[in-house]
């Protein structure tokens, strides 16, 4: 897509938490770019730095307790350059998140209405009609009774609703992004995909940008136009689904793909991963998956690797292509 076409761009983010013995490096070099309209996922295993990528972005990390380096340009503009008073306009407005646990961010005094209604109200609309569009809005993500729910607490909906709700409450304002955090965890599949399909649909209603993070390939394949694979603090490879399923480069991704479920017996046992993730304090030189890495070399461990184009859409961070001819 164009340049025109951008909506967000990362620029060489690293995001580092102090801890006892100096900083950990949560969050290292990460550079990719949202388009309008796509559907963008991150994808990787529990504490890569997928939700503080998020966070970073919005700049909701603990506050005092973290360092952030980089840029985030969000149309046009380096988020990490406006006040507070400016980012307030961006959040919810302009980029809406749904956070991992819908329960934990609604608060349970309140009924779901009344919560939806507060936000569309910072933009100046009258309360009535601000009332009417949170009805509209119930409708739009496909809420039953919606005249009945939006009076109802949190404790007296479903899991899926709730999820609903979270959605219509980021979409209400229509921001031109939405960052979606684990949107469908501890949801059963039925409802599942109705959020996924309620997704979809916004994004091609409104040309809403999705930045979905994930670590169900299942997920992603599903929905996602492209994809960016995170290990242990940083982008290991991007591509679109298809460059990422078929063509994986990168040794990390490459075992991912071996760990997949397959269908039947006959195509082997599933791939498993030597090793545990690196203490990262500091920012150490070398590759962060060279003590997993079967075809990791001395090099491997002493210096950055460097990043490889494939093609215009798909990019890997390695110092050789070993693992690339192996089947998956």
């Amino acid at each position: 897509m164009s340049e025109t076409n951008e909506l967000l761009r990362l620029k060489d983010l690293c995001v580092d938490y102090k801890v006892k013995d100096g900083y950990l490096s949560a969050v290292k070099n990460v550079n990719f770019s949202i388009n309008r309209g796509e559907i963008f996922a991150i994808v990787g295993e529990s504490g890569c730095g997928k939700s503080t990528v998020a966070h970073a972005i919005l700049k909701l990390l603990p506050e005092h307790n973290e360092v952030i380096k980089g840029e985030i340009w969000y149309d046009g503009r380096d988020l990490n350059n406006l006040s507070e008073k400016e980012l307030e306009k961006v959040r919810g407005h302009e980029v809406g998140m749904i956070f991992q646990n819908p329960l934990d961010s609604l608060n349970p005094v309140y009924t779901t209405g009344w919560q939806v209604q507060e936000g569309i109200l910072l933009d100046n609309v009258p309360k009535a009609e601000a009332w009417n569009k949170v009805i509209e809005m119930y409708r739009d993500v496909k809420m039953p009774d919606a005249e009945k729910r939006v009076n109802s607490f949190p404790h007296e909906m479903s899991g899926g609703m709730r999820q609903r709700v979270m959605i219509g409450m980021m979409l209400a304002r229509n921001p031109k992004l939405l960052i979606a955090d684990e949107p469908t965890t501890a949801l059963d599949v039925t409802i599942e995909a109705q959020i996924l399909k309620l997704i979809r649909e916004l994004r091609d209603e409104h040309n809403t940008a999705v930045m979905m993070i994930t670590h169900n390939f299942g997920l992603v394949s599903e929905i996602a136009d492209r994809v960016a694979v995170m290990y242990a603090g940083e982008v290991v490879e991007i591509g679109t689904v298809f460059d990422i399923f078929d063509e994986p480069k990168h040794p990390y991704t490459r075992r991912l793909m071996q760990a997949l479920p397959r269908m039947t017996k006959a195509e082997g046992r599933l791939k498993t991963i030597d090793g545990s993730v690196p203490r990262l304090t500091n920012h150490k030189k070398g590759c962060r998956f060279a003590n997993r890495c079967e075809y990791a070399t001395e090099r491997c461990r002493t210096e950055d690797p460097p990043v490889n184009t494939v093609s215009p859409s798909h990019s890997y961070q390695c110092f050789g292509e070993q693992g690339v001819k192996e089947d998956v």
